[in-house]
């Protein structure tokens, strides 16, 4: 009779355990960023759009891949077609209007010229993005190098100001 009890009471703690242990805590994120705990499911931001600037984007440093000024929607671009070739090729550039692949892009990790775009650069995505008119989620305190100079210049010492 007395290990019937013990028996009972073990099942009957385990369950209330279970219990407590089911109980979700909703801890805050850390970042804020979206404003809900980590068991909620916010609702997703709408999708920002395509800005609708003309012309080519200002780059903001030495090297920065350009940004793609239109909507790449629906292109295909996969290992057996490259759809930006299609308006930014060498052959087609000239007639559509649209900036020739850089030189670069011809290039294999060792500098060897290649005949056709490199492996290596051939998934334009990887390193362009589309520009879209998207509201930063953090304050943005970047300057662009031209900035960088012209503050320093404007101090006078060369040597700029730590903020």
């Amino acid at each position: 009779m007395k290990s019937f009890i013990t028996t009972v009471t073990l099942l009957v703690l385990t369950v209330l355990a279970m219990g407590v242990a089911a109980e979700k805590t909703d801890a805050p994120r850390p970042d804020g960023l979206r404003g809900a705990g980590y068991s909620a499911t916010p609702a997703a931001p709408p999708i920002a759009g395509v800005t609708d600037r003309k012309g080519r984007e200002e780059r903001n440093y030495p090297e920065q891949p350009p940004v793609i000024p239109h909507s790449i929607d629906g292109y295909q671009l996969d290992k057996r077609f490259n759809q930006c070739l299609d308006c930014h090729s060498r052959s087609a550039s000239p007639e559509s209007g649209a900036p020739m692949v850089s030189i670069t892009h011809f290039m294999d990790r060792n500098k060897q010229v290649l005949a056709a775009v490199s492996p290596d650069r051939y998934f334009c995505t990887q390193c362009h993005v589309p520009q879209t008119d998207a509201e930063p989620l953090v304050e943005n305190r970047f300057e662009t190098v031209d900035e960088v100079l012209r503050r320093l210049a404007e101090d006078g010492d060369g040597q700029g100001g730590a903020e």
